[in-house]
């Protein structure tokens, strides 16, 4: 299959991009599906970290790096997912403040820790209705930038348009 170009239209998309190579897991994991389908057995089979190698499926995931499919069960066996990588380049075509980019780009070297207690607010609040990005904006006193790569970070965030919701993806 030919490789495609993964376009990225919004700073925040950096992100989960940036994080999905900022460890030599996660961009182990990226080189071997850019080489064939694998199940997320094979991969901890070949790498030999399971949380590893799901934090960083997801990571690809969120950043639309690798596609899915369910791999056909012998007689009697369960289907499995199958991973693959989508894409072998990236085009970014966005126009942001250079103070958007070093929020964004400080964010992904933040730890989860750090990172922790302004995503779970994030995620209370959107727990309560409040998913618009400007009115949590204006309640945390944070950037809409910063909000957007936070959700684009955390596992139980989507963003979807100007909204940020929880996400409905399984684990």
């Amino acid at each position: 299959m030919g490789k495609r170009t993964r376009i990225i239209n919004d700073p925040s998309d950096l992100v989960p991009l940036l994080l999905a190579f900022g460890s030599e897991v996660h961009k182990r994991v990226f080189e071997e599906l850019c080489s064939d389908w694998r199940t997320e057995k094979d991969l901890v089979g070949l790498l030999g970290d399971e949380r590893g190698v799901q934090r960083s499926l997801v990571l690809l995931k969120k950043s639309g790096l690798i596609e899915t499919k369910w791999k056909m069960p012998k007689p009697g066996e369960s289907p499995e997912k199958e991973y693959h990588s989508s894409y072998s380049r990236v085009q970014a075509n966005f126009v942001c403040s250079l103070e958007d980019l070093s929020e964004l780009i400080y964010l992904t070297s933040m730890s989860d820790d750090e990172i922790r207690e302004g995503t779970e607010r994030i995620e209370e609040l959107v727990a309560k209705g409040n998913t618009s990005l400007s009115n949590l904006s204006r309640e945390l006193d944070l950037s809409q930038a910063f909000i957007r790569g936070s959700a684009k970070r955390a596992e139980r965030l989507a963003v979807r348009g100007q909204r940020i919701e929880l996400s409905r993806e399984e684990g």
